[in-house]
């Protein structure tokens, strides 16, 4: 999610307008509507020293307004907020341990994150078990979702290939 996006998502998280915003941030009153409308469609970027006090008005960290950085756990951690933003993944406690789950009222995007994790868990635990060597469970990593979908294909083949067998030989 672009920062301009997040600016909007939590302004409407906070109920408050444009307007308001810009100006509690340093912003000229005349213009502070039209700039923050620029900034949440992206058509402007907000500056550092913005971003940092759109953060004080709005009561986030700056970390919250931009794209994350996943080079810190800082970074990572607003990453995973906005994935439960956006996806509905929620933090739980599974034998004493956190567990990130899917938000079941989620509808849709819980169904693709679902499909998702449970595509990246069965190639994860393949190479747990041994079925497919790092490399493998890397290259299906770092061409996920095209290789995925290559997997897909031929699975379909393969069951398309057995009915046909099936129908001919009346198995």
């Amino acid at each position: 999610m672009a920062i301009g996006e997040r600016i909007r998502f939590i302004r409407n998280l906070r109920g408050i307008t444009q307007k308001y915003l810009g100006i509690a941030a340093g912003l000229d009153e005349k213009t502070a509507d039209v700039r923050m409308a620029q900034y949440e469609a992206g058509t402007r970027t907000p500056k550092d020293n913005l971003v940092n006090s759109l953060a004080a008005v709005l009561e986030v960290s700056p970390e919250a307004l931009t794209v994350p950085d996943i080079d810190s756990y800082n970074g990572i951690m607003h990453m995973l907020f906005v994935l439960e933003d956006l996806y509905g993944l929620k933090i739980n406690n599974f034998d004493g341990e956190p567990c990130l789950t899917l938000d079941k009222t989620k509808g849709s995007s819980y169904l693709s994150m679902f499909q998702m994790f449970s595509a990246w868990q069965k190639e994860s635990d393949k190479f747990k078990r041994g079925d497919i060597t790092k490399d493998e469970y890397d290259d299906w990593r770092y061409n996920y979702p095209e290789i995925e979908a290559q997997l897909t294909k031929e699975r379909l083949y393969v069951l398309k290939a057995a009915k046909t067998e099936e129908k001919t030989y009346g198995i």
